[in-house]
């Protein structure tokens, strides 16, 4: 009878190790993401597939389909009509292209819709400077913090220059400056196993300011130093324009 027993708890103490193993394994992965520390991010930027998802469970209309136009930059801010993220340039976008035109409070709704949130400022540059991984594919250093989130050169990736970068959409002739974005996960795979947190659109990140929000990362429209580790950048929460994006950051505890 106390051989049955002692057998029972060892079958339930193994069941509850696995159990214990498999939701952090999935808590881990979910969602194509990567785990930092106790919290995992996005691999990729949320693709206008990803958000289209969000829209049509929960019938929101962003502010930039009300207003009836998007925000691009010129010699100023400049309004364009129907741009918005399904239209980025005014016309269709794929569903694998950035989803743009979003503001700081519709990308946490998103990301809390899927569980998730923004990532703070802090998490954000750590998941995309530093190594977290002890066994990397890639020549990075686990520990180590780069100038780049790609390494120690922005090549590789979609910024207006200084990157050697050719696989974007070329919606040059609808733009006074640069090539536009690429499509969500092409550029050069970067620190962490992450996907453009250099260029290709800035990403929203959470600072301790209700009125003012942080972008990382840089865009097609810029050049290396907005990528660089030490820039910093500071938006209106409310603003959307045809280069500011997102990721989302999920905790693990």
């Amino acid at each position: 009878m106390l051989y049955k027993h002692f057998t029972y708890e060892i079958i339930i103490y193994s069941f509850n190790l696995f159990f214990i193993f498999f939701v952090d394994c999935a808590l881990a992965k979910d969602n194509r993401m990567q785990k930092i520390s106790y919290y995992s991010i996005d691999l990729t930027e949320v693709s206008i597939g990803e958000f289209s998802k969000f829209t049509k469970t929960t019938n929101y209309i962003t502010e930039a389909e009300k207003r009836g136009w998007g925000y691009v930059y010129a010699s100023g801010w400049v309004k364009k009509d129907g741009w918005n993220w399904k239209k980025p340039y005014g016309i269709k976008g794929e569903l694998n292209e950035p989803a743009v035109h979003i503001n700081f409070d519709e990308a946490q709704m998103f990301c809390k819709w899927k569980n998730k949130r923004i990532p703070s400022e802090e998490e954000w540059v750590y998941a995309a400077y530093t190594e977290m991984r002890k066994i990397s594919s890639s020549n990075f250093i686990y520990g180590k913090t780069y100038e780049y989130p790609v390494g120690n050169t922005p090549e590789g990736v979609n910024c207006l220059e200084d990157c050697k970068f050719k696989n974007y959409l070329n919606y040059t002739k609808l733009l006074s400056r640069g090539n536009g974005h690429s499509k969500v996960g092409v550029t050069k795979k970067g620190i962490n196993g992450l996907y453009d947190m250099g260029a290709n659109v800035w990403e929203w990140a959470n600072i301790k300011n209700k009125i003012i929000k942080a972008t990382k990362g840089g865009s097609w429209w810029y050049g290396k130093e907005q990528m660089h580790l030490n820039h910093q950048a500071r938006k209106d929460k409310n603003m959307s324009a045809v280069y500011i994006g997102f990721r989302c950051v999920k905790d693990l505890n």
